[in-house]
């Protein structure tokens, strides 16, 4: 494998020096040592081999793939267990995204199997829900406490609730195409309804936070008729499309002129970051074709769309009206 590695930096080599002297350079030892290395003598370390590829360009998948045309490498996302690690979340988030917001080639595809994050990331009651509920899902302590969220809502940090508000307005500067179904609502009624029913959710908030995702979804059929972000000031187009025949699932794929990326969600928040050049490849024409397969609803009619739309208002409707008599299960 390493003779394989090495044969692929001297093809990278710039040729201003001998290639062992150059070796020799990047790694900072001295000439005899870089020749055993490259004459495969001495085993390159992985800390070697990370800092060659990196001095050469060669993404850690390239480096990897020598010998194996079948593995990849992905990066984690951190691990959130707490408020602070969602807020360091969010952060990092505004971080990534904010230099896609200076390129106008820069677009989001979404298979939303949930309400997209941004959607929920405002000043209002389901802001504040989702993030009792991710903490609920991801905080040992408040899994095992039965903390109501009425009485969660005044304790959430007023940093972590900017940070929110800031992500959710930097996806206002991006072009996104989202790709839903009849089910995406489903998710958040359901968390609705398991704290209601446990007695962690007061009917007066559930109340609101359904009044909140009507308004949500008034404010995606809008941006459906338009075709444009609301709110954005460099006019980001967005498009949405129908899926019936596949099962979404909260895949992000992010695209430039020159860089693909996806990220897989595997727990709540937590992700996998893709880059692999042919992976991506793949994705992207996944993508494409289900678009093939799908309804773009601005194209389809208006009848087909406010069928669509009505259909989630109504399933909104009926659990308003059946937290209101203290019943909402079987919301769907």
């Amino acid at each position: 494998m390493q003779d394989l590695f090495i044969s692929y930096l001297k093809d990278k080599s710039s040729g201003a020096t001998s290639f062992v002297d150059e070796v020799a350079s990047v790694l900072d030892i001295g000439y005899d040592a870089a020749y055993r290395r490259v004459t495969m003598k001495t085993n390159l370390s992985l800390e070697e081999s990370i800092t060659l590829a990196k001095f050469y360009k060669i993404s850690l998948n390239k480096l990897y793939e020598v010998g194996s045309q079948n593995t990849i490498l992905t990066e984690k996302s951190p691990i959130i267990s707490n408020a602070s690690d969602l807020e360091d979340y969010f952060r990092k988030s505004i971080e990534n995204l904010k230099p896609l917001t200076q390129l106008k080639s820069a677009s989001i595809l979404y298979s939303a199997k949930d309400i997209p994050l941004f959607y929920t990331l405002k000043d209002s009651y389901i802001t504040r829900y989702k993030i009792y509920v991710w903490l609920k899902l991801t905080n040992k302590e408040m899994t095992k406490n039965k903390v109501s969220f009425d009485d969660f809502i005044s304790t959430i940090p007023t940093s972590l609730l900017e940070q929110a508000f800031e992500l959710g307005q930097t996806y206002n500067y991006i072009n996104i195409t989202e790709f839903w179904n009849d089910n995406t609502i489903n998710g958040t009624l359901q968390q609705i309804v398991y704290f209601f029913e446990s007695q962690l959710l007061s009917k007066r908030i559930a109340l609101k936070i359904c009044d909140d995702l009507e308004d949500i979804i008034h404010h995606v059929e809008k941006q459906t008729i338009q075709q444009s972000i609301i709110n954005s000031k460099n006019n980001a187009s967005y498009n949405l499309y129908k899926s019936d025949l596949l099962t979404m699932s909260n895949i992000i794929m992010v695209k430039t002129t020159h860089k693909k990326a996806f990220f897989v969600p595997y727990t709540v928040l937590e992700y996998l970051k893709i880059e692999h050049d042919e992976t991506c490849a793949i994705m992207d024409d996944f993508f494409s074709r289900q678009m093939t397969n799908s309804k773009l609803l601005v194209h389809s009619g208006e009848k087909d769309r406010t069928l669509f739309f009505n259909k989630m208002l109504q399933k909104i409707n009926k659990l308003r009206n059946q937290i209101s008599i203290d019943n909402p299960s079987g919301f769907e």
